[in-house]
């Protein structure tokens, strides 16, 4: 019988992808990728979102979801919380946060 090797330490080169706000995880923290428009959205959602506070780089988390269908998310962005639309939300495009470092 092998002995168990323990898993590989993750990379700092590892590549990472964006994920939609709207599907991040509860009190996660993230960092704002970018702000792109969506199929359907308003056009000027992206302005928006980023006059508020939503730009690259920026701390963001979920703080809560409304019910039922999990629509309006409660956002919290820097010192600032804010009730997003889900489809608001999907336009921001988030990496998890790493502690310490600048956001890519």
């Amino acid at each position: 019988m092998r002995p168990h090797a323990a898993p590989p330490a993750a990379s700092p080169d590892l590549c990472l992808l964006p994920i939609p706000l709207d599907q991040a995880e509860l009190a996660t923290a993230y960092a704002v990728h970018e702000v792109t428009g969506q199929a359907g959205s308003g056009a000027d959602w992206p302005q928006r979102l980023e006059e508020i506070g939503f730009l690259p780089g920026e701390r963001v988390s979920v703080m809560a979801r409304g019910q039922p269908g999990d629509d309006p998310l409660a956002v919290r962005v820097g010192h600032s919380t804010f009730a997003l639309r889900r489809a608001e939300a999907a336009c921001i495009q988030v990496l998890p946060w790493i502690q310490g470092e600048a956001a890519r």
